[in-house]
């Protein structure tokens, strides 16, 4: 069974992120959408509210689970007898800061990262984005998956 873990704040969840994991889960047996808990970040949604976005956008795929966790994730993969790591990649910065984290984790334990290109159509998105257009009271609802309606 090929299981991966797909790391991240989502805070909230992106259309980007979405994408991401809707095309993993057609190479992997399980997406294990982990968010990453990280004390001193300030989050603008609950790690309530982030787990409840993602498990409402992906009720009917049995293949994503949601979980939470601390410390490394190469940790989280050995503790989970998890081998892959899922990554989307928007841009060249992307790829950069992505390759230097993913060298670091195979040299603490036998993890591969997989990369996948963004669709162009949500390359643009970042969760700061959506964030900041929330802030301002913009349509993010054009960012987001549907599981992500907040009162503002």
């Amino acid at each position: 069974m090929k299981r991966a873990i797909f790391p991240g704040s989502f805070d909230p969840i992106t259309k980007g992120h979405f994408d991401i994991i809707e095309r993993g889960v057609t190479l992997f047996d399980e997406i294990i959408v982990a968010i990453g808990v990280n004390s001193s970040k300030k989050y603008m949604f609950s790690l309530e509210e982030r787990k409840s976005f993602i498990k409402k956008a992906f009720k009917n795929e049995p293949k994503v689970t949601v979980v939470d966790y601390k410390g490394l994730t190469v940790d989280f993969c050995k503790e989970n007898n998890v081998e892959f790591i899922l990554r989307g990649l928007r841009n060249p910065a992307d790829f950069e800061f992505e390759k230097a984290i993913a060298h670091t984790n195979r040299d603490l334990a036998p993890i591969e990262t997989v990369f996948l290109l963004t669709a162009a159509n949500t390359s643009y998105i970042s969760s700061s984005i959506v964030r900041e257009v929330i802030r301002n009271n913009g349509d993010y609802t054009k960012l987001v998956p549907k599981s992500v309606r907040v009162n503002l």
